[in-house]
């Protein structure tokens, strides 16, 4: 199983809006066939894990991260796919909470005289999971908020140079962890002052992220990196009610997918833009900031993982501090995660904090 697991990671960010499975087919102690959900989301694991085992899979033993799917969609059914190709026993780390599955995958197996046991490794594979279970539960896809700060909590100068508070080796890791996510976002204030192109450089990225900016006026800059790429890499612009019709059609003429949300005390209703980035399929969202939208997540209770990168300088309190004003009085009242890692990258350190629940 910790073999399916580490193949299925290796779709995170590739596969949405499916979940990001791994599959290994055993006989005889001898792995036979392996494989992973593809890019665009098929073939599904199980398919590819079967495929390579050919006849080898009749009375193995399948270990998957999650349960076989039992619907039609535009592939057949997996827990079909098991069946026919004979295997005695099935593995399953998690069981599905789609509505389309939701233990019905395990039915069709047991029916078929399959064994089947589930739990093993579940704990692991609902931490990979997280995307595709919260959209399909709350409607809304997992979120990584990454901040790179100096020691003492600040993002730029007070002038606003920010580039660059941490070294090349934590640049690089960011890019990475953007490979493992659906989309990278930003708030319009970011994308006016650092004009990014929010894409995976420099790892040989089989599919880029979706870009997305939550832009309540749409006032981005009509000739920068964003709006000149929109119709080669997917820009995905959130914003108000108010925004001219002609700005809109501009922004839809670049090659960019707008999505309108209300506005709640002069801000983007940041519980509205994240359900409906997740009803347009997105499970694994990467925040990059600024500081007005990562507090606004915070507040909203909204972050699933915390990455922060610390670079050893002070910029004192003229900077830029990471975040906005959180209307935090009490210490009660503070949203508090807890820390899963903390490790050297270059001559910075990350840390790495996750949802209590």
């Amino acid at each position: 199983m910790d073999l399916a697991l580490s193949l299925g990671r290796r779709g995170l960010g590739h596969v949405w809006p499916n979940p990001a499975v791994g599959c290994v087919i055993v006989q005889g102690g001898r792995v036979v066939g392996r494989g992973w959900t593809q890019p665009g989301g098929r073939p599904h694991a199980e398919v590819v894990a079967l495929a390579q085992a050919g006849a080898a899979a009749r009375g193995a033993t399948a270990y998957v991260t999650l349960e076989p799917c039992a619907h039609h969609g535009q592939t057949p059914p997996c827990a079909d796919a098991l069946v026919t190709a004979g295997v005695a026993r099935v593995v399953i780390a998690l069981e599905d909470p789609d509505t389309r599955v939701d233990g019905r995958g395990i039915e069709r197996l047991r029916a078929a005289g399959i064994a089947v046991e589930t739990g093993l490794r579940a704990r692991a594979a609902r931490a990979d999971q997280q995307g595709f279970l919260r959209r399909v539960t709350l409607g809304r896809p997992m979120v990584t908020l990454k901040l790179a700060a100096s020691l003492d909590g600040r993002i730029a100068t007070a002038t606003g140079e920010s580039q660059w508070i941490t070294g090349p080796e934590a640049r690089r890791h960011v890019h990475a962890l953007r490979m493992t996510h659906d989309a990278v976002m930003v708030g319009a204030g970011t994308a006016r002052d650092d004009d990014p192109s929010l894409t995976v450089r420099g790892l040989g990225a089989r599919r880029q992220p979706v870009r997305v900016v939550l832009s309540r006026h749409l006032d981005l800059p009509e000739d920068g990196v964003l709006a000149r790429t929109a119709a080669e890499v997917p820009l995905w612009l959130v914003h108000g009610d108010r925004v001219p019709a002609e700005l809109r059609e501009a922004w839809t003429a670049r090659g960019a997918q707008l999505f309108e949300v209300p506005v709640r005390r002069g801000q983007l209703d940041a519980p509205a833009a994240l359900a409906a980035l997740g009803a347009a399929g997105l499970t694994r969202v990467f925040c990059e900031g600024g500081g007005g939208l990562a507090a606004s997540l915070l507040a909203e209770g909204l972050v699933d993982e915390f990455v922060g990168f610390t670079a050893g300088l002070a910029l004192g309190a003229e900077g830029r501090p990471s975040l906005a004003a959180m209307g935090v009085d009490a210490l009660a009242d503070a949203p508090r995660l807890v820390l899963v890692e903390t490790r050297a990258i270059g001559a910075d350190v990350m840390h790495r904090w996750r949802r209590a629940d």
